[in-house]
């Protein structure tokens, strides 16, 4: 797998009168440095150092103040969420909201164990949702597979889709007549891991035991049958949840913990063995930042700041609930669980996902701070609050990503009971559609760094349906280099997610493989969403394609045109 074996190790951040900075990296013997698929370089200690927190100000990202000289490319879509990639750009900047589908909730409590709760729930629930949980497309049986919470707290669930929408809960046989595949917890995390080497481990489970202290973590062949725990977390206060870095070849610990004055927020932990290296309870390492709740020895991460809003503009102080977090193309996706809003008798929590994306694994940069898949304003909706991130976060599915949610709403039965119901919603966007960088009718360009690649065939993802789109190769000094030139480049009109560039005299770009290029985009009336170079016709992008869909073999892409369910 493209560089899952690099080790990232990267500058401590320290708390400076009162703003973040960067420590200056160590250069004193032993002291090593490790450059990324992406050019980041970062130097140890790993991970970085936090002392405090800080409502004040965003905390910082040291590859978007200083990025490489030079950027690799050949991971994934290149994607236009922050300026990583951008030398100059007289093009705008807009990120994306993702859609509900019209005919939400997906899935909706409808079995018997479905509507229990356990005897000390605040209010009996019925529920069909992940809260976490895992949301996956598994490309050797050609199907979707949910696991999901049902009742509130008994029980953990299976569910599986042909096509996304419509779901089947089968008889797994665990216990009889139902699709229960284990007793309930609170919060879990399931994993298809499609880079393990072992049959037997080929689905892995963290799970909060309610009453035991730590996440007990299981391996399954099936997703089904997982045995007994093969081993136990530090403390891990609900919600705690785990992702995998590829890039890095590390699982990631998204540890919640609480203060006064910040409320919830993120410590840190990763290691390349689920089973190793996690009893941080013992860690001989002093508790770094304020005295909380939590896992006071792991490393501080991240947490809510000024520009981090409550619900409807109230003064409510936002707090981080949780972050799920995938790779998706080039970079890490961030599904940041934003709490705007505390219970009431009307509502649940007001939970907002909001995005985020990092290029280090570690350090993420939150630009838009409005909700990207958000309650509704509806008491009675099915999505009135608590809207929870599935683990995998998004699938590919064609031209789309599709986003898993879980949605709350409270009411009261004809018997006059105060009850809630949480339910599974499906939330869409367009691939690779976070960001766009766009241009009215006058037209407009953007410059990319220098870049260095080893494929051969440019693409884009690009919507000019009134307008064009044409591309240019300059040298490092910002010449044109012949025959890639504006004027010998093909127009491209239309709306696609996978477009390849043509220029009328060159067949492809492997003159140019391995040489630092710039690529100047000119564009009039349209939107530009992301490119890339292939070594295949195809368009196959050879990065990470988040949770899987439809078409796709493995992890990454190496299909390249886009197939529907």
């Amino acid at each position: 797998m493209l560089f899952v074996f690099l080790l990232l190790v990267a500058a401590p951040m320290v708390l400076l009168g009162g703003t973040l900075a960067a420590a200056a990296p160590d250069d004193s013997p032993g002291a090593t440095e490790t450059i990324l698929y992406n050019g980041i370089r970062q130097v140890e200690p790993w991970p970085p150092e936090y002392r405090e927190m800080s409502r004040d100000k965003p905390a910082p990202v040291p590859y978007l103040d200083a990025p490489p000289a030079v950027i690799p490319i050949d991971v994934g879509r290149q994607l236009f969420v922050d300026d990583f990639l951008i030398e100059s750009t007289s093009l705008h900047r807009v990120f994306h909201k993702a859609d509900f589908y019209e005919n939400n909730p997906v899935l909706r409590p409808d079995r018997p164990w479905e509507h229990e709760s356990s005897a000390d729930a605040s209010r009996p629930a019925s529920a069909a949702n992940p809260f976490s949980d895992g949301v996956w497309y598994d490309p050797r049986d050609q199907v979707f597979k949910m696991w999901y919470s049902a009742g509130y707290y008994p029980h953990r669930c299976y569910a599986t889709s042909h096509d996304g929408i419509d779901w089947v809960k089968p008889d797994l046989g665990v216990v009889p007549g139902t699709n229960i595949f284990f007793a309930g917890c609170d919060t879990s995390t399931v994993w298809l891991d499609l880079e393990e080497q072992d049959p037997a481990k080929r689905f892995k489970l963290w799970r909060e035991d309610r009453g035991i202290l730590g996440l007990g973590i299981y391996y399954s062949a099936d997703g089904i049958h997982w045995g007994k725990p093969l081993g136990r977390t530090g403390s891990a206060p609900s919600p705690c949840t785990v992702f995998w870095n590829p890039f890095r070849g590390v699982w990631v610990y998204s540890m919640r913990a609480s203060c006064a004055g910040m409320g919830r927020y993120r410590r840190y932990w990763e290691t390349q063995d689920p089973l190793v290296g996690i009893h941080w309870d013992a860690l001989d390492r002093p508790e770094v930042g304020p005295q909380s709740k939590g896992p006071m020895r792991l490393p501080l991460w991240v947490w809510a700041d000024k520009f981090d809003h409550g619900y409807a503009d109230s003064d409510f102080p936002a707090e981080l609930y949780n972050l799920d977090a995938v790779a998706y193309e080039s970079i890490m996706l961030g599904m940041f669980s934003m709490m705007r809003q505390d219970t009431t008798d009307q509502r649940p929590k007001v939970k907002e996902q909001v995005l985020g994306y990092s290029r280090d694994g570690f350090h993420w940069h939150r630009p838009d701070r409005e909700s990207f898949i958000g309650v509704s304003d509806d008491l009675a909706a099915w999505n009135a609050g608590n809207i929870q991130s599935a683990g995998g976060c998004c699938l590919v599915v064609g031209d789309q990503l599709y986003f898993y949610v879980s949605g709350r709403r409270y009411f009261v039965s004809q018997q006059g009971e105060p009850r809630g119901e949480y339910t599974t919603g499906l939330a869409t966007l367009r691939r690779d559609g976070f960001a766009s960088m766009g241009a009215g009718k006058s037209g407009g360009t953007l410059t990319t760094r220098p870049v260095t690649f080893g494929g051969k065939h440019l693409f884009v993802n690009f919507a000019a349906a009134a307008g064009e789109l044409q591309v240019e190769l300059l040298d490092a000094d910002g010449r044109v280099m012949e025959p890639f030139g504006r004027a010998q480049c093909v127009p491209l009109r239309g709306d696609r997610t996978l477009q390849q560039v043509r220029w009328r005299t060159a067949d492809d770009l492997s003159s140019l493989a391995g040489r630092p290029v710039k690529f100047r985009f000119h564009l009039t009336d349209g939107k530009l969403y992301a490119f890339w170079v292939s070594p295949e016709r195809s368009g196959a992008s050879h990065g990470y394609v988040a949770a899987g869909g439809p078409g796709f073999t493995g992890p990454t892409d190496t299909v390249g045109r886009p197939k529907g369910p």
